[in-house]
């Protein structure tokens, strides 16, 4: 049975702490988990104005504000050297804690940052988009973007703790509660049919959340828990750990992204992923046929897309994932499910090496048709 009670979830380091009013909550969890005796607030020229002068007043003198760029193009190296160079000059040492309030980008960036000023500081994950709270806060990674493709530099580094408050999304403009849709509906994909349902269920309330909704609540926590169980068996992706089944509908997200220089927002290029990578799965013999149009059909409940967007070319796309973390080899691997609730394993871990024509074919572009080799421009 799934709670919609505030809840508490352990995991190895770290408490997630879900309940509405939370936010207020902040500056007591922070001074328990990291005995810090300053902090920096770090967050984005969006939520900023909405809430870190709530969060900072609650800090009392002890905290300072760092405001970065909205958006997934400003997760960058420079974005990262920017805000260390303001900790510095704030004098921030070893005795900080960064918390980091916002989206998946803020979280990510400040995480990297935690990660890497004075060779490690603890922070505190406080993430305000549903996307965040169900997915990105969680697991301990952090980094930054590249030109050559997403979270190509970073660290694992645990957060001190995640404090969720649901009644942040109130202020969450709707296509941003979709896009988080997409990781909640992947969770219920690799791991849980019964949750996929419900989520699936859920999915035509997303535009009058308030936050104070049991349902949601319990739609979070059950997303934190899967994902949490799964970086329990495998927390830094060794190998062919079970971790990289998080990565579903992710290698070809990760190229939609880039190639459409994140015009495409995160959850809709997963959205994308999920369908055509599950066809992908499908034609490989490796997903149960069906698979691909039950995820279809919960991403476009969900208000997203479930196809490439018309003018981006599917050669293009191939040729990003060739650039990404999860390339081995030469061959590209993906995390495949084998039905709605659970993924395919084999002999070589839970991924699969697939080749460019595949996965062309998966895309409607046939590599025989196209006459055109993806490694090359």
């Amino acid at each position: 049975m799934i709670s919609g009670q505030p809840r508490t979830i352990v995991l190895p380091g770290y408490d997630v702490r879900i309940a509405p009013g939370a936010l207020d909550q902040v500056a007591a969890c922070a001074a328990r988990c990291t005995s810090a005796h300053r902090y920096v607030i770090v967050s984005d020229d969006i939520v900023a104005p909405l809430y870190a002068q709530r969060l900072r007043a609650a800090f009392g003198a002890r905290a300072e504000l760092v405001t970065i760029p909205s958006g997934e193009e400003h997760k960058t190296r420079e974005t990262w050297g920017a805000v260390t160079d303001r900790l510095l000059a704030l004098g921030a040492g070893r005795d900080s804690a960064i918390i980091a309030l916002g989206g998946g980008v803020v979280g990510d960036l400040a995480g990297f940052v935690a990660a890497t000023y004075m060779r490690g500081v603890p922070y505190v994950q406080v993430p305000t988009t549903l996307l965040a709270m169900v997915d990105a806060a969680i697991g301990g990674k952090t980094g930054v973007d590249t030109p050559a493709g997403k979270n190509l530099v970073g660290a694992f580094h645990r957060p001190a703790a995640v404090i969720i408050d649901p009644t942040t999304l109130a202020t969450l403009p709707v296509h941003h509660r979709r896009n988080g849709a997409a990781e909640a509906i992947k969770h219920g994909v690799i791991a849980d049919a019964e949750y996929f349902e419900r989520v699936c269920t859920f999915l035509p309330t997303l535009d009058t959340l308030d936050g104070r909704e049991p349902e949601l609540i319990a739609l979070i926590a059950r997303s934190v828990e899967i994902k949490a169980e799964v970086v329990r068996e495998d927390e830094r992706e060794q190998g062919g750990g079970r971790r990289r089944i998080l990565n579903f509908g992710h290698t070809l997200a990760h190229a939609i992204e880039r190639e459409t220089r994140y015009a495409i927002a995160h959850g809709q290029a997963v959205a994308i992923g999920m369908v055509i990578e599950a066809r992908l799965g499908e034609a490989l013999g490796v997903t149960e046929r069906g698979t691909s149009e039950r995820i279809a059909g919960a991403v476009r409940s969900a208000g997203l897309a479930d196809a490439l967007p018309a003018g981006l070319d599917p050669l293009a796309v191939v040729r990003a994932t060739r650039e990404d973390k999860k390339a081995r080899a030469g061959r590209v691997e993906y995390a495949l499910p084998a039905r709605v609730g659970a993924m395919a394993s084999g002999a070589g871990g839970w991924s699969v090496p697939v080749s460019d024509d595949d996965v062309l074919a998966a895309l409607g572009t046939p590599l025989a048709r196209s006459g055109r080799d993806p490694s090359h421009g």
